[in-house]
């Protein structure tokens, strides 16, 4: 028998289309919940990237690379004209 998993408990890539409204609306919206989501966020691309039995450049490279497309985006209309 398949258990059933609530749509609050579910990660984006198993909620259904029909279901992603109310998924979201499901989120915490408060400065606490927001302030968790980033903590969880942080917690998980640190445990996965950086905090590794072999790891390398590869973490801080992306958080760089990352940077980099982020500044050169704000920046476009300025250096476009050059």
């Amino acid at each position: 028998m398949a258990s059933v998993i609530p749509v609050k408990e579910k990660k984006l890539m198993d909620v259904k289309l029909g279901e992603l409204p109310s998924w979201i609306l499901m989120w915490d919206f408060n400065p606490n919940g927001i302030a968790g989501a980033f903590q969880r966020g942080y917690y998980w691309y640190y445990n996965k990237y950086v905090n590794v039995k072999k790891g390398g450049v590869t973490g801080v490279s992306m958080v760089l690379a990352a940077y980099v497309l982020f500044s050169y985006c704000l920046s476009y209309k300025e250096l476009k004209h050059e």
